[in-house]
This record gives structure tokens, C-alpha cells and sequence, in this order.
């Protein structure tokens, strides 16, 4: 599933493009992807001006002019892809593009128009239209914890969050309440480079270790993104790229080969926890 740095590489890809534009042409190809399209989703976007693209946790968010917000989230396999093109050489609605392209519309702006295709082999992605003073009190939002790049993060509020949890600090992380958007990927690698072993509870964790922690959290997202993500399966970014990340993992994915730190001798192990795989070093990432 897309975390974080890929909802964020996609983001970039596509605000160059649809940030003032007027959607139009739009075409709905099935009624509904992991939950029912919105009722009129097509007469609702049809001829609104995306006013910016924002994202929150691993949503994307599309104020319009009509006063709502669109809202995706990508699921598994979900993408968006572009295409320029003149005016004129498309068809009274927009093209649908290959068998899981669900939704195609054209975005106009100065006199030019450019396909934007939304497509989902899996179908676990899903859409929305919000009013836009009502997003935040949304049951998709209201009960997000800080982006983990933004300024209401810090080692304070883990502390905080963390106070008297017994639970593991690898299973705490994705917890959503307490930040949002982290996914199984950058929280393992945000363990290792910050030394903690995944199995420690999250409020044994002390003070100057959740400093080092958030810093290196910010650090992996951060680095992350400047690589255009992670690409593991599907992922692909809104002109048809992979993200390179995968090729500087440091722990995930990495089972049974040589912990990266200069003289540490272990050797990168794979536990479940909470139903998914967390990859670590038991030597040098310390309870």
C-alpha cells in the first residue's frame, strides 16, 4: 500500500498540472471502487476549479470551487496518470485508458487540456466529495494524530501518547491517532536508524531516545521523498515512474542479510507483530 512519501510524490506529480485547472469531460467507467462512487459524482466535478492539492496522512485532498473537497485515497493499487493532449482531440468525455482505469477526466487550463486517468487494479482505493468547512470533522480525519512532517510532531508529544503504554512501540507508530500517515515500511527503517529495538513498549522508550526517534522519522520520510517513494509492486507516480527508495532500505525486506552499520554483527531478522512483518536488527537496535 502507498505510504506516506508516495501519496506525497504523487501530490507533487499532480499539482503542477491540476492546481487552477477546470475539470471537465468526466467520465465514471463503474459505480464504485472499495466503497460507491458519490451520488453525481461526475455532474459534482464537472466544471469546478481545483483551487490546490493538499494531503493529509495518506489521503489526497482537492479543494474545489464548488465549495467541496475531493478525496482519494489510493488503497493498494490505486494511481493517477496524465496525459497532455490539445484541445480538441478528445471526445466529449474523457477517454478510459486500459481495463482497470475506473474514472477519466480532462483538466483544462491555458487552452490546453490534459487527461487524468485514475486507475485501480485491485479496487481497495476509494473517493469522496466533502464539504470543504467539514473535512476535518469527517470520519476519515477528525481522529488523526500530526503529520509526522509537520510542526505538531515532536519527541513531547510521543511521550505523551506513549505515557504508560505497554504495547510495542513498532504497533504504537501505526497507530493513526498518534501519527498519521506513518506506514509498516518507514517505521521499521525509522527504528533501525534510531537504534530501538521494534519489541520494546512504547512507554519504556525514553525522552532523548524519541528525540532521536522523531528526527530520524522525519529524516527517512524526508529522504524518501526526495526519491519519489517506494516502488515494491504498483506503485507508479503520475507520469508512469517508479520511486528508487527501495533500493536504500536498510532493514525491511532485508531478512537474513548483513545489519548495514559499520562493525555490528547481526543480521537482519523478520518478526509478525500486530499481522505484519517487521524487519529489524536484534543487535544493534536496543530495547
Amino acid at each position: 500500500m502507498p505510504e506516506l512519501p508516495e501519496v506525497e510524490t504523487v501530490r507533487r506529480g499532480l499539482a503542477p498540472v491540476l492546481e487552477g485547472s477546470r475539470l471537465t469531460r468526466v467520465r465514471q467507467n463503474r459505480p464504485d471502487l472499495r466503497f460507491p462512487f458519490p451520488e453525481r459524482f461526475v455532474e459534482r466535478l464537472d466544471g469546478a476549479v481545483v483551487e490546490r492539492i493538499a494531503r493529509r496522512a495518506k489521503y489526497l485532498l482537492m479543494p474545489l470551487s464548488t465549495g467541496e473537497t475531493w478525496v482519494t485515497h489510493l488503497g493498494m493499487t490505486g494511481r493517477f496518470t496524465l496525459d497532455g493532449e490539445q484541445v480538441g482531440e478528445f471526445e466529449e468525455t474523457a477517454p478510459i485508458v486500459g481495463k482497470h482505469e475506473h474514472m477519466s477526466l480532462c483538466a483544462a487550463r491555458d487552452g490546453l487540456l490534459t487527461r487524468v486517468g485514475f486507475a485501480d487494479a485491485r479496487r481497495f482505493g476509494f473517493m469522496g466529495l466533502i464539504s470543504s468547512g467539514a473535512v476535518e470533522n469527517h470520519a476519515w480525519f477528525a481522529n488523526l494524530g500530526p503529520e509526522p512532517l509537520g510542526n505538531h510532531f515532536s519527541a513531547a508529544h510521543l511521550a505523551e501518547a506513549f505515557r504508560g503504554k505497554a504495547q510495542n512501540i513498532k504497533v504504537s507508530l501505526l497507530d493513526q491517532r498518534i501519527v498519521a500517515g506513518l506506514g509498516n515500511i518507514y517505521v521499521c527503517e525509522a527504528l533501525y536508524r534510531a537504534g530501538i529495538s521494534p519489541l520494546t513498549a512504547a512507554g519504556k522508550v525514553s525522552r532523548p531516545r524519541l528525540e532521536r526517534l522523531t528526527a530520524e522519522i522525519r529524516r527517512v520520510l524526508e529522504d524518501a521523498i526526495a526519491a519519489g517513494g517506494s516502488t515494491l509492486r504498483d506503485f507508479a507516480n503520475a507520469d508512469g515512474g517508479q520511486g528508487y527508495f527501495q533500493h536504500r532500505f536498510d532493514v525491511y525486506g532485508r531478512e537474513g542479510q548483513p545489519c548495514r552499520t559499520a562493525d555490528c554483527s547481526g543480521v537482519v531478522k523478520r518478526i509478525v507483530q500486530g499481522g505484519r512483518s517487521t524487519f529489524f536488527c536484534p543487535v544493534c537496535q536496543k530495547r
